[in-house]
């Protein structure tokens, strides 16, 4: 009996692990890279990731972990320029509620005394929520109105664009899931690649695009923790965090407004 129970635990633990995921590579300016394998070190020494303890999601908002899961380093960084495409590559996730953020922070030097902290993070990219609230809810699996969905199975991939006329440095670029699946219980999963940009951009976000990780969210915002099953609830969600910041193009949006 003993022995059965054990061996249920460790299915159950295992089951739990199955259920969680991580970007374990990417494809930058169309370039492969492998990124950091979990709980197998040593075959991922050498990677642009910066490297994470474990699959488990992060349940706290306020947790230091939210920045790069923990990771604090890598051995070698991706190259890009403004208008390059970048896509982070999860080999497995299970979740079909909840947004995509895709998150840039300009080092101030050298990725090895880059920690990402202060506010100084950006968004490039977001996705959200497009079900009708009527066929659609916000809980509702298939099909899921959330483009996070896109992403269940395996080896599946996000794809971003470098914001045109970002001027050039060292940036850590972050990829953020946020599973909502379960009512009151939000589940961060996120990690960070270390990127070169190159060219001769001038732009940066100014404060209002700018947010500290952690920081941007709390625990108690109607965004991050309510219960997604209950269907009398306004059927919509706002992505948290500032807007995204898409360079060039947003400085031309304005001017266009402006005329």
């Amino acid at each position: 009996m003993l022995f059965t129970s054990a061996l249920s635990a460790i299915a159950l633990l295992a089951a739990e692990a199955a259920a969680h995921g991580a970007v374990t590579s990417y494809v930058i300016a169309g370039k492969k890279y492998e990124g950091y394998q979990g709980f197998s070190p040593g075959n991922s020494k050498n990677v642009i990731q910066r490297q994470w303890n474990d699959y488990n999601p992060i349940t706290n908002p306020a947790d230091a972990k939210m920045r790069c899961n923990g990771g604090t380093s890598a051995t070698l960084s991706a190259t890009a320029a403004p208008g390059d495409k970048v896509s982070a590559i999860w080999q497995q996730w299970t979740h079909s509620q909840g947004p995509i953020l895709v998150w840039m922070y300009k080092c101030p030097g050298a990725f090895s005394s880059c920690d990402g902290s202060g506010s100084g993070w950006f968004k490039i990219d977001e996705a959200g929520f497009k079900g009708d609230g009527k066929t659609v809810f916000l809980d509702t699996e298939r099909p899921s109105g959330w483009d996070i969905a896109k992403l269940v199975g395996g080896n599946k991939e996000w794809t971003s664009t470098i914001p045109l006329g970002l001027a050039p440095g060292n940036y850590l670029l972050r990829h953020e899931l946020i599973a909502l699946h379960q009512a009151n219980a939000p589940q961060f999963y996120p990690e960070c690649a270390q990127v070169q940009i190159t060219g001769s951009g001038t732009l940066e976000p100014d404060s209002s695009y700018k947010a500290a990780i952690p920081g941007y969210c709390k625990a108690s915002d109607p965004n991050i923790r309510f219960n997604i099953n209950d269907h009398s609830a306004p059927q919509t969600y706002k992505v948290p965090g500032p807007p995204v910041w898409k360079g060039a193009s947003t400085f031309k949006r304005a001017e266009e407004f402006t005329a």
